[in-house]
């Protein structure tokens, strides 16, 4: 499908395009589901060049499910913003995903944040993300890898908008979690 669109003379294909994603998964093994979803990212037309550490977070929104582990992305693709959005769509459908609660449980959720500089605002797409300004989960992961990337529309970095946030839910980082669990196990014994 890629190829097509390459071969179909497509502008934005012929061009390589820095790209931020967020993902996230709360059903079954949180951890190799994001690790499968970045592994088939290259298979989107994303070559990921940069992931953040994995971080645990509490629900937002829908808060009476499992907490999430999600991570950020960065990639560098030719893939135009709304075909990356189908392909994006493809890996969750393939991996099983099932969306049966609006923001509710996700065996993977995989959304696009920025695709470069570009403003898009479509019913399908809206990039830089809607809602990523308000959602810690999103800010804490994008600011370990692009503290200076910019929002296009709001004219601040990650990091400005991580620290205006008014969001206060708790996001901690994974591995450090799994790290003090193996300390705390072996100094018992």
């Amino acid at each position: 499908m890629i190829e097509m669109q390459r071969q179909a003379g497509n502008r934005n294909a012929e061009r390589e395009m820095t790209v931020h994603l967020s993902l996230g998964s709360n059903v079954g093994d949180r951890k190799e589901n994001l690790r499968a979803a970045i592994g088939a990212l290259g298979d989107a037309g994303v070559r990921v060049t940069r992931v953040s550490s994995f971080y645990e977070t509490e629900p937002v929104d829908f808060r009476e499910q499992a907490w999430f582990l999600n991570c950020a992305v960065r990639g560098e693709t030719g893939v135009p913003a709304a075909a990356l959005l189908r392909e994006l769509r493809e890996i969750e459908t393939r991996m099983g995903n099932k969306k049966l609660v609006v923001k509710g449980p996700r065996l993977i959720d995989m959304d696009i944040l920025l695709y470069g500089l570009e403003t898009i605002d479509t019913p399908e797409l809206q990039v830089p993300h809607a809602r990523m300004h308000l959602r810690r989960f999103v800010l804490v992961p994008l600011a370990e890898i692009a503290p200076e990337a910019m929002h296009p529309s709001l004219q601040k970095t990650v990091k400005q908008l991580l620290e205006e946030t008014p969001d206060r839910s708790t996001v901690r980082r994974f591995d450090r979690q799994i790290t003090r669990q193996l300390v705390r196990c072996k100094s018992r014994r």
